[in-house]
C-alpha cells in the first residue's frame, strides 16, 4: 500500500507494486504483444509490419532490412523480434510475396540475413487487408506517425493463418485452416447453414480430429507423418506432422533407435522442395510394425491441444474456430457495408458536380460573370444564377418548376468548383457525352444501393471472388482420418532377450544360463503358469521371481482374445480331475491368481497354449487300479467353450489320472477375424474402419494388386499398413480365384484382354502381371469370370463382351487377347449375382456404375466375392 511520508515522499508497498505493475504489464504482453484480435487476426507486430509494407508499395520487391527499418517507426521492441515476426508471416505463402531463401518450414532451416531477402505485399493482401477509409488510427509509440488500430480485413485470416502466443497467465493455440474451406464456411455462414470446418497444415501427414472440440480449451487433436513403405526394408516419410521438422523428428527418431524401441540401420534427410526421409531398417524387421512403432515413440505422431483464445473488445477471450468464423465473417459483412456506403457517397459526389458542371456549361452561366469586379461578386453572382436551375433537397417543388433536385445542398464549395472549370474544357462541351457520363453515373450509385439492399449476396459473390481468383493452388494438404489405438508392447522393437529357470521360478532378460523362450522388449509384459495352479503377470527385468515350477512363460498382452489355454488338473479335496480352456485378457500386475478350485494338494496334470484358439485332442491313461471299464480314452477340447480364468471347469473324470497325452491339433474355434482396410491411411483394423478386406483364420494370406498393375501376397498381420495411393485391389487370398483383366498394352498401343490365376507362391515381392511399358494402364480388374464389359472402342461404337466367352484362362505372364486396337472407353460393368443359382442369377449393376454414365481409362469397380467370407475388393 501507498503511504506519505511526512518530507512528502510516497512509499510503495510490495503488495501494491504487485497489484499495479504486475497487472499493468500482464495487460501489455496480453493485449500488445501474444494475443491476437479477433477482427484482423493479427498481432500488434504483424500489422505494424504490413502497415509499413503497405506504405512502402510500388509493386515492387524491397530488402526486407529495409522493411524492418521502416516497421521501425511503429514497433519499439527491436528489429530481431520484426524480422522474425515478418519471416513467419512470409512462410505462411499468404499476405507476402517472398524472393530470396526464405528458410524452409518442413527442415527448419533459417532464412537469410534480411540484407539478402526482398518481399512486397502480395495481391490477395493488396486486395484483403487495406482501405484507409474504413481504417481507426492511433498516434505510434513516439507520436510522431499515425498506425492502424486493426487492419480493415475482408478474410477470415486469423483461421487461415493459425496463431500461437504466450503470455502472462494464458495462452493461445489456434490451428491454420484450409483457404478454400474457410471461404465455404463463411458463405454457408450468410446463408444461415451449419458448416464444420477442421485445421489444414503446410506440411501435409494425417490428421484425426476426433477430439478436436472445434478448436476450445480441452480438445485435442492428433496429426502424423505419412509414411510409404518403399519395399521390404525401406520407409520413406513423404510428409510430417504440423510443429515439426524433419530435423526433430529424425532426432526422435534416433532416440528411439538409441533406446531399443525402434530397429534402424540408417536414415537419410532427403529433403528439397518435398520432404522425404529415408529409413533403412534393421534386417529382419517388419516395416509395418516399425511404422506403427515410429508414431507410437517418435515425433512422427504428435498431440497438440488448441486453445482459441483472442482479443474481443480490448479483452482476452475463449472461443470455439466456429465462433470465430461466424464473428469474422460478420465482420467482414460489416466491413463491406461501410465500403459500400464510402463508394455511395463518392458516386453521390460525382453525380451532383457533374449535373451542377451540365448546367454551368449548357445555360452560359459564365457569360454573367464577365462584368463582375470582384470575387465575392462572382460567387454571388454564380451562386444566384445556379439557383434558377437547381432546387434544395428539402425546397417544395410547385408543379412546372423544371429545377433540379439536388442530391445534397449546394454549397460554397460547389461555387468554387464552378469557377475552376478550364475554359479548354467549356469549349469543347459535348452534351451528349456529358449526358452519357452523368448516366453512368447514376448506374453506378444504382448499383452501389443495390448491393447495399442485398448486402448478404454481395458478400458471397465477394467470397466466391477470392476462392476463384486466389483459391486454385489451395487445395487440403492434410487428410483427415480416425487413428487406431497402437499397442505399445506389440510394436516396439525387440531389443531383450527372454529367459526362464523353470525349477527355481526366475524369469528375465538378464538370465544368460537360463532356458531362452524369445526376443522381446524391455516394456513387454510376462506371463507365468505353475504346476501349482497359480499365475501371475509381471514386467519384464533382468530377474524376476515368478514360483517355483514353472510349466510355461511368455510375453503376454493385455486384451488379447486370440490366445487360448487348455489346463487339466487335480482338485486337492474331491481328488477329480477336472477341465478347462480359457483366456487371460486383463488382470493386476504382479497379483498371484489360482486357475484351480483353489483346495489344497490341487495340481496341473496337463497344459497347453494356442495363439488362435485352436482346438486340440488329448489321450487319458487312468492309473490301472482304478474300477473304470475304460482306463484310456480322448478327449477333444473343441467340445468345450471357451470361459473366464476363474471358472472352475468341467470334471474331465472322478478316478485316478496315471498320464495325459497331446494326439493332434485341430483348427481355430474362435470366430474368423473380419478385417478392413482404413482407406486414408492402409492400417488394417477390426473396428470396422475402410473397406471390408475379408475374414481371416490362421495362415490366411492377403492378396494385393498395384494400380501399376502388379500383384503382391503378404503373411496377414492385423498391423500392417498398406500404401493407400498405390493399391487398386486388397482381399483374402484364394488361390483358386482366376482374375480377369482389361488393360492398354503401351507399346502395341491395344487394349487387351486377359485371364489368368495367381501361381507364385513367395510373398512379400510384387509381380507385374502387365507389361512394363510407361504407357501400359490398368482398366478393369475382376474375379468374376461371367462379368459383362461394355465399352466404347476407337470408333465410338458401343460394344459389350463377357470375360469367360472372350478368353480361355493363361498364364499370369501371357499377354492376352486384342479387344480394339485402341484405347477403349469402358461404360458399364454388370456383375453376375453369385449368390443365386447361375442360371437364375440377374446382373447387378455395380453402384458406382449406376452414378455415371461412362467409366473412364483405370476406373475402379466397387465387386464383391461371396465364397470364403471375402469382402469389397475395389475401391
Amino acid at each position: 500500500m501507498a503511504e506519505e511520508k511526512s518530507n512528502g515522499s510516497t512509499v510503495i508497498g510490495l503488495d501494491g507494486m504487485y497489484e499495479n505493475y504486475f497487472l499493468d504489464y500482464a495487460s501489455y504482453v496480453i493485449l500488445e504483444r501474444a494475443i491476437p484480435t479477433i477482427e484482423d487476426g493479427l498481432k500488434p507486430v504483424q500489422r505494424r509490419i504490413l502497415h509499413a509494407m503497405f506504405q512502402m508499395n510500388d509493386g515492387r520487391f524491397h530488402k526486407v532490412a529495409n522493411i524492418i527499418g521502416q516497421t521501425m517507426q511503429y514497433h519499439p521492441h527491436g528489429d530481431a523480434a520484426i524480422g522474425d515476426a515478418l519471416v513467419k508471416l512470409g512462410q505462411k505463402d499468404l499476405l507476402i510475396d517472398q524472393q530470396g531463401n526464405w528458410g524452409n518450414i518442413a527442415t527448419g532451416d533459417a532464412a537469410s540475413a534480411p540484407r539478402y531477402i526482398e518481399a512486397r505485399l502480395s495481391h490477395f493482401a493488396l486486395e484483403v487487408a487495406f482501405n484507409k477509409h474504413i481504417t481507426d488510427w492511433q498516434l505510434s509509440y513516439d507520436g510522431r506517425n499515425k498506425e492502424p488500430i486493426q487492419l480493415p480485413m475482408k478474410f477470415p485470416l486469423l483461421l487461415a493463418q493459425g496463431a500461437e502466443g504466450i503470455a502472462v497467465g494464458l495462452s493461445t493455440r489456434i490451428m491454420p485452416h484450409n483457404f478454400n474451406e474457410l471461404i465455404d464456411a463463411s458463405i454457408k455462414i450468410l446463408q444461415d447453414k451449419s458448416f464444420t470446418i477442421y485445421p489444414d497444415f503446410q506440411t501435409g501427414g494425417y490428421l484425426d480430429i476426433t477430439d478436436y472440440n472445434h478448436g476450445e480449451r480441452g480438445g485435442r487433436i492428433k496429426v502424423r507423418a505419412r509414411i510409404e513403405k518403399q519395399d521390404k526394408n525401406t520407409l520413406v516419410i513423404k510428409e510430417i506432422p504440423y510443429g515439426t521438422t524433419t530435423s526433430s523428428l529424425i532426432d526422435s527418431i534416433l532416440k528411439a533407435n538409441d533406446k531399443g524401441k525402434i530397429n534402424i540401420k540408417k536414415i537419410t534427410d532427403n529433403t528439397a522442395k518435398e520432404v522425404e526421409v529415408v529409413i533403412d531398417l534393421a534386417s529382419g524387421q517388419s516395416p509395418e510394425l516399425t511404422i506403427e512403432a515410429l508414431y507410437a515413440f517418435t515425433y512422427c505422431e504428435v498431440s497438440i491441444s488448441p486453445n482459441a483464445c483472442v482479443i474481443v473488445d480490448d479483452k482476452p477471450m475463449f472461443l470455439d474456430v466456429r465462433e470465430i468464423l461466424r464473428r469474422s465473417t460478420m465482420h467482414t459483412k460489416a466491413l463491406m457495408r461501410a465500403e459500400l456506403k464510402i463508394q455511395e457517397k463518392e458516386w453521390l459526389d460525382k453525380y451532383h458536380f457533374a449535373s451542377l458542371e451540365k448546367i454551368f456549361i449548357e445555360n452560359r452561366v459564365y457569360h454573367e460573370i464577365e462584368e463582375a469586379e470582384t470575387w465575392e461578386a462572382v460567387l454571388e453572382i454564380i451562386d444566384a444564377e445556379m439557383r434558377k436551375y437547381i432546387a434544395e433537397p428539402d425546397e417544395e417543388i410547385l408543379p412546372g418548376d423544371d429545377r433540379l433536385v439536388l442530391a445534397r445542398p449546394f454549397i460554397q464549395d460547389d461555387i468554387l468548383r464552378l469557377t475552376e472549370i478550364k475554359i479548354k474544357k467549356i469549349s469543347k462541351y459535348n452534351k451528349f457525352k456529358a449526358e452519357e457520363a452523368i448516366q453512368a453515373l447514376q448506374d453506378e450509385i444504382d448499383k452501389t444501393r443495390h448491393h447495399l439492399a442485398h448486402l448478404t449476396e454481395y458478400c458471397i459473390d465477394y467470397f466466391t471472388h477470392l476462392k476463384d481468383k486466389y483459391g486454385k493452388d489451395r487445395q487440403r494438404r492434410t487428410k483427415i482420418t480416425t487413428f487406431g489405438e497402437i499397442e505399445i508392447q506389440q510394436v516396439v522393437a525387440n531389443n531383450a532377450k527372454l529367459y526362464v529357470n523353470y525349477e527355481e521360478g526366475f524369469i528375465g532378460s538378464g538370465l544368460k544360463k537360463a532356458t531362452f523362450i524369445r526376443d522381446c522388449s524391455d516394456i513387454d509384459d510376462v506371463i507365468a503358469f505353475r504346476k501349482d495352479g497359480h499365475f501371475q503377470v509381471s514386467k519384464i527385468d533382468d530377474k524376476v521371481f515368478m514360483g517355483k515350477d514353472i510349466l510355461h512363460a511368455d510375453i503376454w498382452y493385455r486384451g488379447d482374445e486370440r490366445t487360448t489355454y487348455h489346463m487339466v488338473y487335480l482338485d486337492g479335496k474331491s481328488k477329480r480331475t477336472y477341465i478347462k480352456r480359457f483366456q487371460v485378457k486383463a488382470l493386476t500386475r504382479d497379483r498371484e491368481y489360482d486357475l484351480t478350485k483353489g483346495t489344497k494338494g490341487s495340481r496341473v496334470l496337463y497344459f497347453s497354449v494356442h495363439p488362435n484358439g485352436e482346438s486340440e485332442v488329448i489321450k487319458v491313461t487312468l492309473s490301472s487300479n482304478t474300477r473304470a471299464r475304460k482306463k484310456v480314452f480322448e478327449f477333444d477340447f473343441g467340445d468345450l467353450d471357451i470361459k473366464g480364468r476363474r471358472a472352475n471347469g468341467n470334471i474331465l473324470t472322478k478316478y485316478a489320472v496315471r498320464k495325459i497325452e497331446h494326439k493332434e491339433t485341430g483348427g481355430s474355434t474362435l470366430e474368423a477375424l473380419k478385417v478392413y482396410m482404413d482407406n486414408a491411411t492402409g492400417q488394417l483394423n477390426m473396428e470396422e474402419r475402410g473397406r471390408f478386406v475379408g475374414e481371416f483364420e490362421g495362415a490366411d494370406q492377403l492378396i494385393v494388386i498395384h494400380k501399376d498393375g502388379s500383384y503382391e501376397l503378404l503373411d496377414f498381420d492385423p498391423n500392417l499398413r498398406l500404401p493407400v495411393e498405390s493399391v487398386h485391389t486388397v482381399a483374402r487370398f484364394e488361390p483358386e480365384i482366376i482374375w480377369n483383366v482389361v488393360y492398354y498394352e503401351g507399346s502395341k498401343k491395344w487394349t487387351m484382354v486377359k485371364r489368368f490365376q495367381i501361381e507364385t507362391s513367395t510373398t512379400s515381392q510384387r509381380f507385374p502381371f502387365l507389361t512394363e511399358h510407361r504407357s501400359t494402364k490398368l482398366l478393369l480388374i475382376t474375379p468374376e469370370s461371367k462379368t459383362k464389359v461394355m465399352y466404347r472402342d476407337g470408333e465410338k461404337n458401343e460394344e459389350e463382351f463377357v470375360f469367360e466367352e472372350f478368353i480361355d484362362v493363361k498364364g499370369w505372364k501371357a499377354l492376352g487377347n486384342k479387344l480394339d486396337e485402341s484405347k477403349v472407353k469402358i461404360i458399364e460393368v454388370e456383375v453376375p449375382d453369385i449368390a443365386e443359382d447361375d442360371e437364375g442369377a440377374e446382373a447387378s449393376k455395380d453402384k458406382e456404375g449406376e452414378d455415371k454414365d461412362e467409366f473412364s481409362p483405370g476406373d475402379t469397380v466397387d465387386l464383391q466375392v461371396k465364397k470364403g467370407g471375402q469382402g469389397d475388393l475395389f475401391d
